[in-house]
């Protein structure tokens, strides 16, 4: 495989970053992760947006031209490619050991890899370990994944896919890689930005798309009580969930799940950067 590391293409096993650079160091970076079809990245755009907010979040400066074409190169020299999945990383580059960061320029890293499509549902379990709605790095993605793996080990260990958040303030938030939805009395409900959750791509085509989702509060209790619910990410696209902490969901898939699945499926495909 050939990857992109700072304007340079290069076989994934020549690829190397500075063992100073600060994204190694103290997790001063951010990312993106897109599906990639038949060689083409899906919601690009959108996915430059969120790294453009998630590096202004962290105080760091992006050339979305630059990443453009780390995309486009690594995309080609790998080809074909017809299903993978691509990562962006930006990083705060080569800094003194330490949280300080030095003025060097940010890292910039693109790779791919081939990916197969996600199982028909997935089992998730709820874990103790909260989200911040209140830090300093809440609704940005970084680099800073720790509590991701481990909340995703303990889900594999209980036989699950997924690990599911609460926030501070005990509602619903997230999942380690997903935004969730649940259905209650009739309504497809996801947690609101303020929650604390990250804001993804295919949550807010979902939003777009479907406009009688709610986005409101609701307590960590309500995912037991749903009829239905699913997992949303950039590479599952909607992914019913069968199973809550070893409880079957009354539907797996239920009517809302279907109609979020077939919607954003003819979307998709009608227009690969929504």
């Amino acid at each position: 495989m050939k990857v992109w590391v700072d304007d340079v293409l290069l076989d994934a096993d020549d690829a190397a970053v500075s063992v100073f650079d600060h994204g190694i160091t103290v997790g001063d970076g951010v990312f993106e992760t897109a599906k990639v079809v038949d060689g083409v990245a899906f919601a690009l755009t959108r996915h430059l947006d969120r790294l453009q907010q998630s590096s202004a979040g962290l105080g760091l400066a992006i050339d979305r031209a630059r990443v453009r074409d780390g995309v486009s190169a690594v995309i080609d020299a790998n080809s074909p490619l017809p299903l993978a999945r691509l990562r962006i990383t930006v990083t705060g580059g080569h800094a003194p050991l330490g949280s300080d960061r030095a003025d060097a320029t940010p890292s910039l890293i693109v790779a791919v890899a081939p990916t197969t499509p996600w199982p028909a549902y997935a089992d998730v379990i709820t874990v103790p370990w909260t989200r911040n709605e209140r830090a300093a790095t809440a609704g940005l993605k970084t680099t800073s994944y720790a509590d991701n793996v481990v909340a995703l080990a303990r889900a594999h260990e209980a036989g699950a896919q997924e690990a599911i958040f609460p926030n501070n303030r005990g509602e619903l938030c997230e999942g380690t890689g997903t935004n969730i939805f649940i259905g209650l009395d009739g309504a497809l409900v996801t947690p609101p930005l303020s929650s604390g959750c990250l804001p993804g791509v295919t949550r807010a085509l979902l939003v777009e798309w479907l406009a009688d989702i709610v986005e409101r509060p609701t307590p960590m209790a309500s995912l037991a009580q749903a009829s239905e619910a699913f997992l949303a990410s950039s590479t599952r696209d909607v992914q019913p969930i069968r199973m809550v902490d070893g409880v079957p969901l009354p539907a797996t898939p239920g009517p809302l799940t279907q109609h979020a699945a077939t919607v954003f499926a003819e979307r998709a495909a009608a227009n690969p950067d929504p």
